[in-house]
């Protein structure tokens, strides 16, 4: 028969989901008021042995339920060497991949910040604006993928700069693109600079942050990216008109490819600027969702 040792090592190589140390606990406990009130008899541990492995099964089956009930899969993958790490919010066939090469990008009103300037947080920033749009898209029936490389922080691991960034979250967008062939959209959400008057729109009463397109004139990619960026644009502009800020071409001086050479539906999104709230930014990727869910429908007629 397994002592108890043994049981529990054979549950967690079994399922290993790593459960709370309050469950462990609880479970130690009742295994050894069990084993105390059973007799010595050869019987008797032939019982045990049925009954606790009667009561282990029960505890895994139960266990494995629990997180059976979660409706949201998840699927982490990492690349060796890099901690390049993406979440997938349903990675069924996957049409659109998020990530953020400047992840620590931030708001000033959530930080009680008056004076402007450009605040970044390891915490709240826009990579919650990122997760919100992964989210609404969920809610329109559109699977995607969500990375959480956290750049900023590899960039001070490896002793880079700033400007390193695009280097580093280029890996990130090639394992998403190689590991989903599915992938029809590819997003760098960002924040903008620019101050609340021009980032900022009223719609039925309600501010929104807006939304602007950036695409590299640098990128092989750079046509097909534009007219991707462009069919977004006008289809907000029909559902939200004013929300979007429109198409910008940059990437010549300096010199920079955003990464959108790696696919060629890519664009680098600006969603609200420093003066936005979280709030408003959320509002914007809802509709941003549904712009995006009539052009996939576009797409399969």
């Amino acid at each position: 028969m397994l002592n108890e040792k043994e049981l529990f090592q054979m549950m967690k190589e079994t399922y290993p989901q790593h459960p709370s140390k309050d469950f462990i606990a609880s479970t130690e406990k009742k295994l050894r008021q069990k084993a105390r009130g059973m007799k010595r008899t050869s019987s008797v541990k032939r019982l045990s042995a049925v009954t606790s492995s009667i009561l282990l099964f029960a505890i895994v089956l139960s266990y494995m339920l629990f997180f059976i009930e979660d409706k949201s899969i998840t699927t982490m993958f990492s690349h060796a060497g890099n901690g390049s790490s993406a979440t997938a919010i349903d990675d069924k066939n996957p049409v659109v991949f998020i990530y953020h090469t400047h992840n620590h990008e931030s708001y000033l009103p959530e930080h009680n910040i008056t004076q402007f300037g450009e605040p970044f947080s390891p915490t709240k920033n826009v990579t919650l604006v990122g997760k919100a749009l992964s989210e609404a898209l969920k809610e329109n029936n559109i699977n995607s993928v969500y990375s959480e490389t956290d750049i900023f922080e590899m960039l001070q691991e490896q002793n880079l700069t700033f400007n390193d960034a695009y280097t580093i979250s280029r890996e990130v967008v090639q394992d998403a693109v190689n590991k989903y062939n599915s992938i029809k959209m590819v997003f760098d959400i960002h924040r903008d600079s620019e101050k609340r008057t021009t980032t900022t729109i009223k719609i039925d009463g309600i501010n929104y942050a807006r939304i602007g397109f950036v695409v590299s004139k640098t990128s092989d990619n750079y046509e097909k990216n534009k007219a991707f960026a462009n069919r977004i644009h006008e289809k907000l502009e029909q559902l939200y008109p004013g929300l979007s800020k429109g198409v910008s071409e940059k990437g010549v001086n300096p010199r920079n490819t955003y990464n959108q050479d790696v696919y060629d539906q890519a664009a680098l999104l600006n969603i609200g600027g420093v003066e936005n709230t979280l709030e408003e930014s959320y509002r914007t990727t809802n509709a941003l969702a549904k712009a995006i869910k009539e052009i996939i429908q576009e797409l399969k007629e």
